[in-house]
């Protein structure tokens, strides 16, 4: 019992950040909009991993706190007037943009956080647990599944009406253009690469900048103010 305790509780404190988060933030800020939707998965991966659904306990936690760490941090950095990440900063720009649906705000986070963070909480996760990308493929693979189940209902929840699912709207042009699994599968290529460059710390510093700027620049489209 006192190993699962010392499993759970990282996550736990992450859980606890993130609703001490929400309780600061106006219910239409955008960042709240995708704290919320973070948190839910969050909590998923919390009661997968206290329920034994992952085969490797400490990867499953290790990853998803490098993971929800950058996310953090990203949010602290601009809440200190620092600047924050370019995959970040579209959402952190416009989060009081009365023209930014909440829908939108939810996929520039998911955006942001599975295109740049995640692979880079991979190469953070090997690092500390002394292992491959490889070696924490199952938990990955896991957590993904995780937010591609969530995000058919995160679309539902906060499409603000049917009328919107029609062919001509621009909602559904703009996010028809955006594939958490295409991110998702983009996201493991960038990691192994990452991991690959290691030791060529000038090659992966490139690589990894020009990864958040791309990431940034989907996040800024995504977040195309709309008209009503």
């Amino acid at each position: 019992m006192a190993q699962c305790e010392q499993f759970t509780t990282p996550v736990d404190a992450i859980v606890s950040r993130m609703r001490a988060l929400d309780a600061t933030l106006p219910e239409r800020d955008g960042v709240a909009v995708f704290n919320r939707v973070y948190l839910t998965v969050t909590e998923a991966v919390d009661r997968h991993i206290d329920g034994g659904r992952f085969a490797d306990a400490r990867a499953a936690i290790t990853l998803d706190v490098r993971f929800a760490e950058r996310y953090l941090a990203a949010v602290e950095r601009a809440a200190d007037e620092r600047r924050p990440p370019a995959c970040w900063r579209p959402l952190l720009q416009m989060r009081h943009h009365p023209g930014v649906r909440p829908l939108q705000f939810a996929l520039a986070g998911i955006n942001a956080h599975i295109g740049h963070d995640l692979a880079l909480a991979v190469v953070d996760a090997c690092r500390s647990l002394g292992c491959e990308p490889a070696d924490l493929e199952d938990e990955f693979d896991r957590v993904g599944d995780l937010l591609v189940s969530l995000e058919e209902r995160i679309r539902e929840d906060l499409m603000p009406g049917p009328d919107l699912l029609q062919i001509a709207d621009p909602l559904t042009h703009l996010l028809g253009s955006w594939s958490l699994e295409r991110a998702r599968d983009a996201t493991w290529s960038a990691a192994r690469a990452l991991w690959a460059l290691r030791r060529l710390p000038e090659l992966a510093g490139e690589f990894t900048e020009r990864l958040d700027a791309a990431v940034g620049f989907a996040g800024r489209m995504l977040l195309t103010p709309l008209p009503d």
